[in-house]
């Protein structure tokens, strides 16, 4: 089946971005977007409140270059970026109570971060590099308790934006906005 955003085609085995990927990451910039991260990342926590994450749940740009220069496939690092940041949004979901102001917001992130998983649910672990097929299993490894970090709801929601933005601005065709 071929599939790809407008004005690029390819084979699901898998370069460019499916259009189903182009439009939920879409929704997903529109719902990261700076007043709506600082309001519901900010705003609604206390000062210098932090999540503990994994190291490998931190997800920056600089990753996604080094991993690049690596030559680890676009496809390869959109599918760690959907593992990456789908396990942030769960992180700071587990510090919510329902009735949280942020609670809403969090759960909407969630909603589009599983109709993403529904689009990556296609590939195969073994269709992505070694070295992101190691991370996904890091990022999922409950053992790995040892290897945190405190990390600011926002921030991680920064870095997913950043790196979202550099994955899928290209192939998507959303221009420098």
């Amino acid at each position: 089946l071929a599939f790809g955003c407008p004005g690029v085609l390819a084979v699901l085995g898998l370069e460019a971005a499916a259009p189903g990927e182009c439009e939920l990451s879409r929704l997903l910039q529109d719902k990261l977007q700076y007043e709506m991260r600082l309001q519901y990342m900010k705003h609604n926590f206390p000062i210098d409140y932090t999540v503990q994450v994994q190291y490998e749940e931190v997800l920056r740009p600089s990753n996604i270059t080094r991993l690049r220069n690596g030559t680890v496939s676009e496809a390869a690092l959109r599918y760690l970026w959907f593992h990456v940041s789908s396990q942030a949004v769960l992180r700071i979901r587990e510090v919510l109570l329902e009735k949280h102001p942020s609670w809403k917001y969090t759960q909407e992130l969630g909603q589009l971060f599983d109709a993403l998983g529904k689009e990556y649910s296609k590939y195969q672990q073994a269709d992505v590099e070694a070295v992101v097929a190691d991370l996904v299993k890091l990022v999922h490894s409950a053992g790995a308790e040892s290897r945190r970090k405190a990390v600011r709801p926002k921030a991680l929601l920064d870095n997913c934006l950043k790196v979202m933005r550099m994955l899928y601005g290209a192939p998507c065709e959303w221009g420098t906005t």
